[in-house]
């Protein structure tokens, strides 16, 4: 490579490195959020008690929050071993992995294509896109920028194939970033089927030498062959990966979500994700699942994907990279669409974490072939491109400062949310809780009331709800027969849960219902004591014999 070429592509990564850095800077100074940073790191056990052999070995083998990624566990026990609970430290390295992720893009593209200005553009697209807000400044979101750096690792490592046999030696290379990334996040899995469409374009290992245009069949099995070793890691991270939720009960089961209305909202989101791409809007921590779509919205957003897909093949042989960055696009979402429902989100931003280099690549390839039939003068159309490039980049950076703004504290991000989502069960109860630790009970009472109302069998927010209008010592808080109605809903949804079933004790106490309390409590105390926690038994006991007493927690 020439020395020139050298130094331009040294120049460019160093740049999109610092072009990163500096988009999302403010970050660092933004406060720990209330929603999941306390489940995986500031109330999490396994992480505080730092990097030791007993913390990676709980790294490995739990299913903590019902998820298995044992090297994220492992980088946030460094991150606690070096500087404690300190933020900075925290935030600091989700930023540099990002930042990485970013210039192995570049460089793997680069290395690849053999064009710098497009593999810049598609790199500098995923390193400041609005839509990376949320796994880069959320300390929880750790998993995607560290699972995508031995994604990006790998891809660089499987372009040195470029024309040539698959070594033994590369194989293993990939395997192992691949292996490193799946140990990160599990939605690694498509990466043998991503590395079979960039065996199209750019490589061109599958097509026939003396005809380019035409797939050359022996060339495809022995690509196809060659991902086994590959497709086994993902068949391994997918078993971990249910055995995790599914340990905690988080995969929706098709009773709760029909087949046909998992299809119709993956439809939906995959449009809504193409239109946030182009135009980031509205966007939010979380998108509450609202069931079927209207049936207009989902046709329209299957014919949509229909023509985009047939217009993506259509183009195949002509322009190769919009058909594979299409379908990269397609098949890195497809884990994640909600086809296996986790949680109760529609679609999420960090979702499009690793999708958006494939739209990033159609742009990249097509616009300049589609700018040549209508600019005939070369120099004009590449001035014309670099100035459109560059506008595109610094918009997508200038939405990413103004979303990171949301992202300040939890109050900041659950009031956006409530403000671009309808009904949102989760933005109301993770502002509620914010609004309680800054002493304004009544208000975070509303916000549980809310949330209660825009989903009833949330059984957290019906049990917090519970407590607080029984337990609160502000006569104007309290309110026990609404708290005695909330309490036994929640014991409804989680039969026979101690924490519940202390709850609506102290509900039933609050209402002057001292008998029930008695028997509620004494429930809980047996339940506790079954589950080997003799203490927390003692501490209910204590509440029931107040309870005898006939006085309430608040008269304890």
């Amino acid at each position: 490579m020439a020395l020139s070429e050298t130094r331009s592509r040294t120049l460019l990564a160093a740049g999109l490195f610092l072009l990163v850095v500096v988009v999302f800077a403010p970050m660092r100074n933004h406060a720990w959020l209330n929603y999941d940073d306390d489940v995986y790191v500031t109330a999490n056990p396994g992480v505080l008690q730092g990097v030791s052999a007993e913390g990676v070995r709980w790294a490995f083998t739990s299913f903590h929050g019902a998820n298995w990624f044992p090297l994220t566990w492992i980088s946030w026990q460094a991150n606690q071993s070096a500087g404690g609970l300190e933020r900075r430290g925290y935030a600091s390295t989700n930023l540099l992995l990002h930042a990485l992720a970013t210039c192995l893009l570049f460089l793997a593209l680069q290395r690849m294509t053999g064009s710098l200005a497009r593999s810049a553009f598609v790199a500098a697209v995923f390193g400041v896109h609005p839509f990376q807000v949320e796994p880069v400044a959320w300390i929880a979101g750790r998993k995607d920028p560290l699972a995508g750096v031995f994604l990006m690792l790998a891809l660089w490592v499987y372009a040195g194939v470029r024309g040539g046999e698959m070594s033994p030696r590369r194989l293993t290379g990939v395997a192992l970033c691949m292996a490193l990334g799946l140990l990160s996040k599990q939605t690694l899995v498509t990466l043998p089927i991503l590395l079979l469409l960039l065996d199209d374009w750019p490589l061109r290992r599958l097509r026939r030498t003396d005809d380019p245009t035409r797939f050359d069949p022996s060339a495809v099995r022995r690509c196809a062959s060659e991902k086994l070793p590959l497709l086994a890691l993902s068949l391994a991270a997918g078993i971990m990966t249910v055995l995790a939720q599914g340990s905690s009960g988080v995969i929706a089961g098709v009773d709760e979500l029909p087949p046909g209305e998992r299809i119709a909202n993956a439809l939906v989101s995959t449009v809504s994700y193409l239109g946030k791409t182009v135009a980031p809007h509205d966007l939010a921590v979380f998108y509450p699942h609202e069931g079927f779509p209207p049936t207009l919205q989902v046709l329209a957003a299957l014919a949509a994907l229909g023509l985009l897909t047939a217009g993506a093949l259509a183009v195949a042989r002509r322009h190769p990279a919009v058909t594979v960055g299409w379908l990269w696009f397609l098949v890195a979402l497809l884990p994640v669409s909600g086809l296996i429902q986790v949680g109760s989100q529609s679609m999420a931003d960090r979702y499009m974490y690793l999708p958006i280099v494939g739209l990033a690549l159609a742009v990249a390839w097509g616009v300049p072939e589609l700018a040549r039939h209508l600019v005939r003068d070369t120099q004009a159309r590449r001035t014309a491109l670099v100035a459109v490039g560059c506008l595109a980049v610094a918009a997508l950076a200038t939405g990413t400062r103004l979303q990171l703004r949301h992202w300040r504290d939890s109050e900041a991000l659950m009031r956006h949310a409530l403000a671009v989502t309808e009904a949102n069960f989760i933005a109301h109860a993770h502002l509620g809780a914010a609004l309680l630790s800054q002493g304004k009970a009544r208000q975070a009472a509303d916000e549980w009331r809310a949330s209660a109302l825009a989903k009833p069998s949330y059984a957290t927010v019906a049990n917090n709800l519970a407590w607080l209008l029984a337990t609160h010592p502000d006569p104007s808080v309290r309110a026990p027969d609404e708290a005695v109605a909330h309490g036994e809903r929640a014991a409804a949804l989680r039969v026979e849960d101690p924490a519940v079933l202390d709850t609506l004790a102290a509900a039933y106490a609050a209402a002057g219902r001292f008998d029930e309390a008695v028997a509620t409590a004494n429930r809980a105390a047996r339940r506790v004591r079954d589950e080997g926690q003799p203490e927390l038994a003692g501490a209910i006991e204590e509440r029931r014999d107040l309870y005898r007493r006939g006085r309430t927690w608040i008269e304890r």
